[in-house]
């Protein structure tokens, strides 16, 4: 026997284990994956309607919309002009169309989240048992490397939009629910007994008192998975999900260095404003609790 070796199963085995595996769920997506499309058919249909909306309005008024958007959750004039000068050198350099895209997606990713994370940070909140089963789930999705999430989704929906959504979802969901539980649990007990004193209901003291209070934090996990998504548009290009990713895939499978710079760099653009934005508006309700409450 040879001691330099870890003892392990037959090759026949893990062989027969695999094949166990990879056949029960071939024959799950033979049987549920019409259904699970048809489930997402809605989602796929906004995600289509938001992009064409973007590309094919005029580019001043999505220029406009985008810029007012900034400025209404930052108040921030510095970043409110950076996001002007950075918008019109994406467009400048002819990267309009896939920065629209990508938008689009980031955006239907980020509410996606928002309705899926917000309702399950919740529940841990409400109970260590769900915290304690959710939160190894939550390990196993952030430890995962991302291409592992493109074999299942691609194996049941294919090529596609879709697939690509399901992946930075699943990649990026976890600090929203992780952030939400943690908002809620940090709410002060004192502020909780005066709420009980009232007679405030359970559904009443949640959303009167833990979500207001829980919101900073809240918006703390929205931004973080803002992030996470655009980390993961370049992965979800690799199984069809146009946008800013696709060049800088073309880029390394052709050694464009310029091409992968300049849509690298527009990503890193649309983050930074992303980013800027929504921690302005996070600590200007910070403000607000801390007045309200202070």
């Amino acid at each position: 026997m040879d001691l330099s070796e870890f003892p392990s199963l037959s090759r026949d085995t893990l062989r027969d284990i695999r094949l166990t595996v990879d056949s029960g769920f071939k024959d799950f997506t033979r049987t549920y994956g019409e259904t699970l499309e048809l489930m997402l058919e809605p989602v796929k249909d906004f995600l289509i309607f938001l992009e064409g909306l973007l590309i094919d309005s005029p580019w001043f008024i999505v220029l406009a919309v985008l810029v007012g958007i900034v400025f209404l959750l930052s108040r921030n004039i510095k970043i409110t002009i950076g996001s002007v000068i950075a918008l019109c050198l994406i467009g400048t350099f002819g990267m309009w169309e896939d920065t629209m895209r990508t938008i689009a997606m980031v955006t239907v990713c980020t509410l996606l989240a928002i309705v899926l994370g917000i309702p399950i940070g919740i529940f841990m909140a409400r109970s260590d048992r769900v915290q304690g089963f959710v939160n190894p789930i939550l390990d196993l999705m952030q430890t995962m490397p991302s291409f592992v999430y493109l074999i299942p989704v691609v194996m049941i929906f294919g090529l596609g939009k879709v697939p690509g959504l399901i992946a930075i979802v699943v990649y990026a969901i976890p600090p929203m629910i992780r952030l939400t539980n943690l908002g809620i649990r940090l709410v002060d007990p004192d502020v909780l007994e005066a709420a009980d004193a009232f007679g405030s209901s359970s559904w009443q003291k949640l959303v009167n008192v833990q979500l207001p209070l829980a919101l900073p934090t809240i918006m703390a996990g929205i931004n973080q998975t803002i992030m996470m998504a655009l980390a993961m548009v370049v992965v979800a290009a690799l199984i069809g999900v146009k946008g800013l990713g696709q060049p800088v895939v073309n880029a390394i499978a052709n050694q464009y260095f310029t091409m992968g710079v300049m849509n690298g760099l527009a990503i890193v653009a649309i983050a930074i404003i992303f980013d800027r934005a929504t921690q302005a508006y996070g600590k200007r309700l910070q403000k607000h609790s801390e007045v309200v409450h202070g």
